[in-house]
């Protein structure tokens, strides 16, 4: 779905404009994963140019953190005026992650966001550094940075590997533009924030995105491939109890089954089971928990979060703790929490097609001689998959830390919340992609659904994606192209 090659941004024709306050989650996507060009905007230049000028004032009227003085409990510590190698040192200090790199697209995804907070004109920087990171982006460059180190009160390690990189202390991994002269103050203006965190957040939520609005597609073949009643979706029932993602839901459903404008189709069963009458419920759940993910993203890549903060308007640094990305932390347990029963679902669906009590079809949805296997395993993997998100719907923000001799005594741990959501991608995607084997074949079974359904789209590109052979064999190959399939229902629902 996605290119990450340079060719693909000398072919852009628009590239993300990058000012400091105008930044979306689709623009970091490109970024990061269509390698899609960005320029920084002239006012958010001036706007980082005045910020650093006021800071360098501000450094000689009073003690300013991290610039007069030392880091963490260290805070008390004077630095000297013509202590030149301090940011360096800062930099060199704090360059200690561990574990395996970042993926490419989860570094590309943070630079712009680093390079957009900082357009903001809330850190301080010296210019030259958005100037860097602005060649770095445009030309492919990719810093080696390293998984571990951040607890969800700044991406320090993370940042700092990337300002050595930038000034030339360390190797870039690909690319590499000319190293930028760092100033003395620039060290902690530049780590103190969560840009690392944020752009895996936002790919995380992209691809969750996604996969929910798949999951209707799915829902809606499983749907008639079971014969479900169209009841429980009608407009009268979600009027009723209107929350907003619960309405998107069962209207999304109404219209891939062509269920809107008459009386409600009656189903082989007066109730069926939740996993298909309580869809709009369940699902609709997610949909508004990604919602205000999404909300709370688009504030943060556009936040002047650094301490201190060199405020234009008062033209004065304000010491605070906007390093502190509760918010998103509980936006991202939240959003994993509210995805989990939607794989649970799918899971159940997956069982009510393989049981020929339930789906009048064979069981397991074999074609061969007595004892022939058919989709049995398919529901393995799946449990597997919830049993992952399941786990990785376990709060993160109930962690606690208490570092720096104390001075640190609390943290957000949205680090974690953000690799718990990009662990339940692949999760989520499997079980899914189960359930979308069997409902394929249990609707080929009976003869596809009517032509005029708009979910027959989606149906016809399965059948001509997945292999039609129904005897026993291996069905890994299934489950990647039923995957691939996932990413075109969620862009498009009734492709």
């Amino acid at each position: 779905m996605y290119q990450h090659d340079r060719a693909a941004a000398s072919t852009a024709p628009n590239p993300v404009v990058v000012t400091g306050l105008t930044l979306t989650c689709p623009d970091v996507v490109a970024v990061a994963r269509q390698a899609r060009p960005i320029s920084l905007h002239p006012d958010g230049r001036r706007r980082a140019a005045l910020a650093h000028s006021m800071a360098e004032h501000i450094v000689g009227q009073r003690s300013v953190y991290g610039r007069t003085t030392g880091v963490g409990a260290n805070r008390v510590e004077a630095v000297a005026a013509d202590d030149r190698g301090h940011g360096l040192r800062l930099l060199r200090s704090h360059a200690s992650g561990t574990g395996p790199l970042e993926s490419p697209d989860r570094v590309r995804a943070a630079m712009v966001v680093r390079l957009n907070q900082l357009a903001a004109g809330g850190s301080g920087v010296a210019p030259e550094l958005l100037d860097g990171l602005e060649v770095a982006l445009v030309a492919g460059a990719v810093p080696a940075i390293h998984r571990l180190g951040s607890i969800g009160t700044g991406d320090l390690c993370a940042l700092a590997e990337l300002g050595l990189t930038l000034c030339g202390d360390l190797s870039w991994r690909s690319g590499g533009p000319p190293p930028v002269q760092l100033t003395s103050t620039d060290a902690l203006a530049l780590i103190s924030s969560n840009a690392v965190t944020i752009g895996e957040a936002v790919l995380a939520h992209h691809d969750l995105s996604v996969l929910l609005a798949a999951s209707e597609v799915v829902t809606g073949l499983s749907f008639l491939a079971l014969g479900g009643a169209a009841e429980a979706y009608g407009a009268p029932v979600q009027g009723a109890r209107a929350h907003p993602g619960q309405a998107l839901v069962a209207q999304r459903l109404r219209d891939l089954l062509a269920l809107d404008g008459g009386a409600a189709r009656p189903g082989r069963r007066l109730q069926d089971p939740f996993s298909l009458r309580a869809v709009p419920q369940v699902h609709g759940t997610a949909v508004d928990a990604l919602s205000h993910l999404g909300s709370v993203l688009a504030v943060e890549i556009n936040a002047r979060a650094e301490n201190p903060l060199i405020d234009l308007e008062t033209a004065d640094a304000w010491h605070n703790a906007n390093f502190h990305t509760g918010y998103l932390a509980h936006a991202l347990d939240g959003a994993r929490s509210a995805i989990y029963p939607v794989a649970e679902l799918s899971a159940a669906r997956l069982g009510d097609l393989i049981d020929p009590d339930f789906a009048n079809l064979p069981a397991f949805l074999a074609d061969g001689p007595p004892g022939s296997s058919g989709v049995m395993i398919l529901e393995y993997v799946a449990h597997d998959g919830v049993a992952s998100l399941r786990h990785s719907a376990l709060p993160a923000a109930l962690g606690t830390a208490v570092v720096s001799r104390g001075l640190e005594d609390h943290a957000s741990f949205s680090t974690h919340a953000a690799r718990l959501a990009s662990t339940a991608v692949p999760a989520l995607r499997a079980v899914l992609a189960a359930e979308l084997v069997a409902a394929i074949r249990a609707l080929a079974m009976q003869d596809g659904p009517d032509a005029s359904y708009p979910i027959r789209n989606a149906y016809d590109l399965a059948r001509t994606s997945l292999d039609p052979e129904l005897t026993d064999r291996p069905l890994s190959a299934d489950l990647d192209v039923a995957g691939r399939l996932l990413e075109a229902y969620g862009a498009a629902p009734t492709a």
